[in-house]
């Protein structure tokens, strides 16, 4: 079985597939030259940077197997496959702890204005008065969308004093429960959280999931964090509530396009930027390659 490789995993998961089959590693291929290596390979193995097009999809012949070695499926054409009678997976609970603290990491960078403090002290000041922050505790957060990240946050979020209410379209009145929030319709969620933070999928039901109704609903003092997908904020919207002051911030990790360059958002004051670097920490990137071997190992068996 021939197994390729097409973006960067941990070394970990490329010794478990040499396990399953003849790996090789071949990163950063032009999307022609993937059209033609890809004829060769029963399984090809992607993370977010490679897209497998329908193009691709039909270019490899012997293919069996597509897998994502992380969260989504965005960049793979899943009709394509399935109609090619290809199985397509992924590792989702991979990321989970990394995107979770990222999460909190932005709003306390933001409650803190820690980006502000640290560039004033390396331009060699001391602007301590300017500094005044605000506290995590005893502010509201409110979590649209309770899966596994969504429920990490959450868990991080009590620790430091957060109250929580949650909007999911599936609800676990039992996770609820067992940390204090309870669940809400959306317009509730908005109108009552200090912290909006966004955990739900790309998907046709969640496109600008948060518009400029949401955001005109939102206090004044609130703050919109996204790790999700850029595609459930609409960003148009948001430059605009945020060069209003019709909220307080936004923390993104995610964008409408990636990288954004142009955008009205790069200009802003009142946000905190990260470029996509929600599942980037080494425990992840380690646990979706070896998450995904072990998958391929299975199906292969």
């Amino acid at each position: 079985m021939k197994i390729l490789v097409a973006d960067k995993i941990h070394e970990d998961g490329v010794k478990l597939l040499r396990e399953a089959g003849e790996v090789e590693v071949a990163t950063e291929l032009k999307p022609e030259d993937l059209l033609k290596k890809v004829q060769n390979f029963e399984v090809l193995v992607v993370r977010s940077a490679t897209k497998v097009t329908k193009d691709v999809i039909t270019a490899g012949k012997k293919l069996k197997i597509v897998v994502r070695a992380g969260v989504g499926l965005d960049n793979i054409d899943v009709k394509a496959a399935e109609s090619a009678g290809i199985k397509v997976f992924n590792a989702p609970e991979a990321p989970t702890v990394a995107v979770a603290e990222l999460a909190l990491g932005l709003m306390l960078s933001f409650a803190r204005k820690i980006p502000q403090a640290d560039l004033s002290m390396k331009q060699g000041e001391w602007e301590k008065k300017q500094m005044m922050g605000t506290e995590l505790r005893g502010k509201t957060l409110g979590v649209v969308g309770t899966g596994k990240i969504g429920q990490a946050v959450a868990e991080r979020a009590k620790a430091f004093g957060m109250s929580l209410l949650f909007y999911d379209v599936i609800k676990n009145e039992e996770f609820a429960k067992k940390v204090g929030a309870r669940y809400v319709d959306m317009e509730t969620l908005v109108k009552s959280s200090d912290y909006v933070t966004m955990h739900v999928p790309s998907l046709p039901q969640t496109k600008n999931m948060i518009g400029a109704r949401e955001l005109s609903m939102m206090k004044p003092t609130a703050v919109l964090v996204n790790t999700s997908r850029g595609a459930v904020v609409d960003e148009t919207a948001l430059v605009k509530a945020l060069e209003e002051k019709k909220i307080a911030g936004a923390c993104l990790d995610v964008y409408g396009q990636e990288p954004p360059v142009g955008s009205p958002l790069l200009k802003l004051q009142n946000v905190v930027l990260t470029p996509h670097v929600g599942a980037s920490s080494v425990e992840a990137q380690r646990d979706a390659a070896v998450i995904i071997a072990d998958k391929i190992k299975k199906e292969l068996k």
